[in-house]
């Protein structure tokens, strides 16, 4: 019986503001020895946007008022503005999922999914990258996605925090760290609405559908690559447990 496991890998950690490249290295090393060492194991790996999608967003953002105010050519003003930003995020991560397939070689010649909907029920090898969809949502939404379609019951979510906080930590010295929290208090902590480049542990449109489905999230950080090898073992790990 195959032991899939989907990681949900933040953009801040492939690609802060430009590739990470030493964090990669570690990466891919602490997750191939994990194969080598499971021989039943796969990895679903989905890339988030991190630094480029904050950036070209940001880019448009600026852009935007100007050309909207400065033209009244029609077609300037028809595109939905958030959808515009949710597509150059999309395309953020899916650069981010080129580079992640690039560097596992011959371990996922698998194209990178960018529709789950239509994710391979069977692949060749031993890891399946995947990146963002469409509008709507973010990357980890498609983590759900595909651990309800490979029949994972959690999925792990690497980002630059080590745990979800009560509150928000850079504005609250006093915040503290959740070991465990149900999705009935998450959710009503990020709310149910999602918006392009928004900072949450996890996001909400994400969030509902991995309550509904009954599934584990694991937030932690994906610095800590050493904490990763525990999280796959089961091991005694630092993070937070978002169940049912």
């Amino acid at each position: 019986m195959k032991n899939t496991k989907v990681i949900s890998i933040g953009g801040s950690i492939i690609a802060p503001d430009e590739p990470d490249v030493e964090l990669l290295r570690k990466l891919v090393n602490a997750l191939g020895r994990w194969l080598a060492e499971n021989e039943n194991g796969e990895l679903v790996l989905i890339a988030g946007g991190g630094g480029p999608a904050r950036a070209y967003q940001a880019a448009y953002r600026d852009i935007e008022p100007y050309i909207a105010s400065g033209t009244d050519i029609p077609f300037f003003k028809s595109q939905d503005k958030r959808d515009a930003e949710d597509w150059i995020g999309v395309m953020a991560t899916r650069l981010n999922a080129e580079l992640l397939r690039a560097c596992f070689g011959r371990l996922a010649p698998f194209p990178v999914v960018t529709d789950p909907s239509v994710a391979p029920d069977n692949w060749h090898g031993r890891i399946l990258v995947a990146a963002g969809w469409k509008p709507g949502f973010s990357s980890d939404n498609d983590a759900v996605l595909l651990a309800e379609k490979y029949g994972a019951k959690e999925v792990i979510n690497l980002s630059n925090i080590d745990y979800v906080y009560d509150k928000d930590p850079k504005k609250n010295p006093d915040a503290k760290p959740l070991e465990h929290i149900s999705w009935a208090d998450f959710c009503a902590m990020v709310g149910d609405k999602w918006v392009p480049g928004m900072n949450a542990p996890f996001d909400p449109i994400a969030s509902k559908r991995a309550a509904k489905l009954g599934l584990t999230v694991i937030c932690a950080s994906g610095h800590d690559i050493d904490n990763l090898r525990l999280i796959l073992d089961n091991g005694d790990y630092r993070g937070t447990t978002i169940t049912t």
